[in-house]
């Protein structure tokens, strides 16, 4: 089994946040891009690399992500499965990016509003569903919603190693 890095800090403090569920204050975490690099970096394997720029560039609060596991599938020699979290704060935003292997979400919670190049922007409402190819150009997801957060479940299958699940635009 997998494990991720240890978090320095306070454990209680680390349990509070996640209890929380990265509830957007005065205390808000960074982007999703610099949050999640930072919580998830091992001996120079970032899950993420540099990608677009972060949402307070756009000013709108950040999209969080919060991993929940990876493991080696075995059944599929070489790759890897990630699961995450991501929430969005009211009019919550995530700028353009790539993964580097197949990513399906499920909206858990809200609307999520996304698109791909080359596609519309379609709005998910709870329990709908949509695919990432591999390196697909993700223009964007964002909580079209100014009141209400949402969230949904990603699902990454990358290569083995829990590697970079982020790539940069280009």
């Amino acid at each position: 089994m997998a494990h991720l890095p240890r978090l320095p800090g306070n454990p209680m403090m680390l349990a509070a946040i996640a209890v929380a569920l990265l509830a957007p204050g005065p205390a808000t975490p960074r982007s999703v891009i610099d949050w999640f690099a930072s919580i998830c970096s091992s001996g120079g394997d970032p899950l993420l690399s540099s990608a677009s720029p972060d949402a307070s560039a756009t000013g709108r609060p950040a999209s969080t992500v919060k991993i929940l596991s990876c493991e080696a599938l075995p059944d599929a020699p070489g790759k890897s499965l990630t699961t995450a979290i991501v929430d969005f704060p009211p009019l919550g935003f995530t700028p353009a990016h790539r993964h580097p292997g197949s990513v399906t979400a499920v909206v858990l919670e809200g609307t999520i509003r996304s698109q791909l190049a080359g596609g519309p922007a379609i709005d998910y409402v709870s329990g709908q569903t949509w695919f990432e190819p591999p390196r697909a150009l993700h223009l964007f997801a964002e909580n079209p919603d100014p009141t209400r957060p949402a969230r949904l479940l990603a699902t990454f299958v990358s290569d083995t190693g829990c590697g970079a699940l982020v790539l940069p635009q280009d």
